[in-house]
C-alpha cells in the first residue's frame, strides 16, 4: 500500500474545499478524513458549501460544520438553497456557482461527490467540480445508500477509532430529520468504514475511502 501526501510539506496548513449537494453529505462521506486532517495539520482553512437545504436542514448544515470544523483556524460556510432532487433542472445554476468557487484561492484539497454515484444531485455537482478544479487533488467520497453504486474507491484515509465515533456521533447528535430514514444509522457508517479499512489495513478498524482519478508522480 503506497502512501500519498496532501501538498509537498506534510505538515504545512492545507486550504481545504468541501462540496456537498445536501446538508450532510460532506459528512458522510469526508467526516472523518477532515476531523483527521485538521487535527494532524494545524492552521488549516475550509470552505464549506452545501448546494441543497430548507431553513431546518440548513440550520443542520451549518451546526455540523461548525462541530466538525471546530479545530480550523478559519472557515467558510455557504448553503444554498437549489430544490433537492432537481440539480439536472439547475444545472446552469448550479455551474455558476461551481465556477465562482474556482475563481477564488486554490485549495490545496477538494472534497465532493463522485462523478458515477446514482444520485442525480449528487452525480452533477461532481461533474461540474471536476470540469473546474482540473489541476487540483480532487477526491470524490462516497455516500452509502439504496442504490448500492459504492463502486472501487482507489485512495484509502485510515482513521482511529477515537475519530470514527466522533464522526458518527456527530452525525448523530446533528440531523435529526433523518433519523427516520432506515440507512442512516450508526450501523451504517461504522460498517463502511469497517469495510474500508479492511481494504486498506487501518491499524485501527476504520477507514474512508475515496476516488481519485488523476494523480501525478
Amino acid at each position: 500500500m503506497r502512501r500519498v501526501a496532501v501538498g509537498d510539506d506534510p505538515h504545512a496548513p492545507l486550504r481545504i474545499l468541501c462540496l456537498g449537494a445536501h446538508s450532510d453529505d460532506i459528512e458522510i462521506g469526508a467526516g472523518g478524513t477532515i476531523l483527521r486532517l485538521l487535527e494532524e495539520r494545524p492552521g488549516s482553512t475550509v470552505r464549506w458549501v452545501v448546494f441543497s437545504a430548507d431553513d431546518q436542514r440548513e440550520a443542520e448544515a451549518r451546526a455540523s460544520a461548525a462541530a466538525f470544523l471546530s479545530d480550523a483556524a478559519s472557515t467558510d460556510v455557504a448553503v444554498h438553497r437549489f430544490a433537492e432532487n432537481h440539480f439536472p433542472d439547475a444545472w446552469a445554476a448550479i455551474k455558476r456557482e461551481v465556477a465562482q468557487l474556482g475563481q477564488e484561492a486554490p485549495p490545496d484539497l477538494v472534497l465532493t461527490h463522485r462523478r458515477d454515484d446514482l444520485h442525480q444531485d449528487h452525480r452533477i455537482l461532481g461533474e461540474l467540480a471536476w470540469n473546474t478544479f482540473r489541476d487540483h487533488l480532487l477526491l470524490e467520497y462516497e455516500i452509502p445508500k439504496y442504490e448500492g453504486d459504492l463502486g472501487h474507491p482507489n485512495l484509502f484515509v485510515p482513521l482511529s477509532a477515537t475519530t470514527a465515533t466522533r464522526k458518527v456521533e456527530l452525525l448523530m447528535a446533528h440531523f435529526g430529520t433523518q433519523r427516520h430514514r432506515g440507512w442512516f444509522r450508526p450501523q451504517t457508517f461504522d460498517g463502511l468504514m469497517a469495510l474500508r479499512a479492511v481494504e486498506c489495513n487501518a491499524p485501527e478498524g476504520a477507514a474512508e475511502a475515496f476516488h481519485a482519478r488523476k494523480l501525478t508522480m
